[in-house]
């Protein structure tokens, strides 16, 4: 009997199109199937993070043993994980698929050079992305930079494989491996228990993954391209998270929506297409985090480390808490603690408040999401604080300066999504909900509104922080 191969799962928690997992089997041997939670810094998981990984790791664990495998658990460093199950398992090969975070890529170079020093074979491969985020290169031969042109590139040269099917059964080694109990990882939070609108908005794992992409495909997919703005409308895909840990994968997201669109004309069309490029947008986020290792932490425009920020402990307690006096930001702030997600329309808006009109860094609102995001993920978090800060590829232009009030009007122009996540404005009428410090008094008192008291009054004042932001940021093209 052939000895056993390690598949080495990491952000691929699934079972279906992992190449990993297939290589694995492709040997004919049992195949351990291993989960290490390494906490090494620097970018621990936040708190929303662990809830998902632990409702994931259930799920997977359950689907391999319905195949007739066990997904090992460990703690600590995973080049000593895997060095013990070797040891003690005889295995003779790791099969893994990648990752591209900075530490990640380090780690994992390490780890490969050390198994084939000691004659173990070890093999990764790609998950995660549509293409390798090498592979996609200028006429030049170097790296995109601006969005479009690479989304033409992408569409024009990467030839998107059809997923694989998961496997029918996973052969387990003969004698069971130690694993850790999940529950004694405390991933989830309990005292106190803040998850309850998480366990109520998602349900993680591989097949509520497969469960939301055909529901969005079948109820969503035609009204993306004109609605996909729009945060009162369930019209988003609300695939983040799932293609974040790997239990689907952006090629399975890809073909349903070309599948869906094959044939058709107008608005279907239109609407798979834009999809893609979203998927595309993520794929870019990767590729600039792969040729900029810096990325999370310091501006891509090297002019931003001299941006003169006002840190102020006030005003970020009060953006985090969705208490800033302007109803579109308090409800995407609102809607992100209470379900660890955020409408991306109203993420752009609530970035661009607190870097523009707060003038607070934007490491300290990227630090806020990938604590409270489920769908946490180091590439898009940074590339996209990066993009609203203005500091970062492709990047909105200094002057380009969210109107928090204006939005809200254009975007939930009815204010259900705010009459829902602020209700304590919910009985202002419309002309008044997105700015109630414009209202009469008697039709604040009417709709049980005090300000200050039941609401915050405005944070700041809009024109005095646009111009102070614009100052700012002309001072630094100046010295530029």
């Amino acid at each position: 009997m052939s000895r056993p191969a390690i598949v080495w799962f990491r952000q691929d928690l699934r079972l279906s199109d992992n190449p990993a997992l297939a290589a694995a089997l492709a040997r004919g041997g049992p195949v351990i199937c291993l989960y290490v939670l390494d906490e090494t810094p620097p970018w621990p998981l936040g708190g929303a993070a662990r809830w998902w990984l632990h409702g994931s790791l259930s799920a997977l664990g359950a689907s391999i043993a319905e195949r007739g495998g066990a997904l090992v658990l460990r703690r600590g460093q995973a080049d000593a994980a895997l060095d013990d199950i070797i040891a003690r398992s005889g295995a003779e090969a790791v099969f893994w698929n990648r990752c591209y975070e900075p530490a990640a890529i380090a780690r994992d170079g390490a780890i490969k050079a050390a198994l084939r020093g000691h004659g173990v074979v070890a093999e990764s491969s790609n998950a995660a992305l549509l293409t390798e985020p090498w592979a996609v290169k200028t006429k030049s031969g170097g790296f995109f930079q601006v969005f479009t042109p690479f989304w033409r590139a992408l569409r024009a040269e990467a030839a998107v494989p059809v997923p694989a099917p998961a496997p029918q059964r996973i052969p387990a080694p003969p004698q069971p491996l130690a694993s850790d109990r999940l529950e004694d990882w405390a991933l989830r939070p309990l005292r106190p228990d803040w998850a309850g609108g998480l366990r109520e908005a998602w349900t993680p794992g591989e097949a509520a993954a497969q469960a939301q992409l055909e529901r969005f495909i079948d109820e969503a997919l035609a009204r993306y391209a004109s609605a996909r703005d729009l945060p009162a409308e369930a019209v988003t895909s609300r695939l983040s998270p799932y293609l974040h840990w790997g239990e689907i994968s952006p090629r399975q997201a890809w073909h349903a929506a070309a599948a869906a669109a094959a044939g058709s004309a107008g608005a279907l069309n239109r609407s798979a297409e834009k999809f893609q490029s979203e998927l595309a947008w993520r794929e870019f986020a990767h590729h600039l985090l792969f040729h900029v290792p810096t990325l999370p932490e310091r501006p891509w425009r090297a002019e931003f480390e001299r941006f003169p920020w006002r840190p102020d402990a006030r005003a970020l307690a009060a953006w985090h808490r969705g208490r800033t006096g302007y109803p579109i930001v308090d409800a995407g702030m609102r809607e992100l603690w209470a379900t660890g997600w955020m409408h991306n329309r109203v993420r752009m808006i609530a970035a661009s408040f607190l870097v523009k009109h707060l003038l607070l860094p934007w490491q300290d609102g990227a630090r806020w999401f990938w604590d409270t995001l489920v769908d946490a993920d180091l590439a898009n978090n940074s590339a996209s604080w990066q993009w609203v800060a203005g500091c970062g590829a492709d990047a909105a232009p200094y002057f380009r300066i969210f109107n928090p009030v204006l939005q809200g009007e254009k975007f939930d122009p009815d204010g259900r999504y705010v009459r829902r996540w602020v209700p304590e404005l919910a009985r202002l009428p419309d002309p008044w909900l997105h700015r109630p410090w414009s209202a009469p008094a008697e039709t604040l008192a009417q709709a049980g509104v005090a300000l200050g008291r039941t609401y915050p009054a405005p944070l700041v004042d809009l024109a005095a922080a646009r111009d102070r932001a614009l100052s700012a940021f002309r001072g630094l093209r100046d010295a530029a």
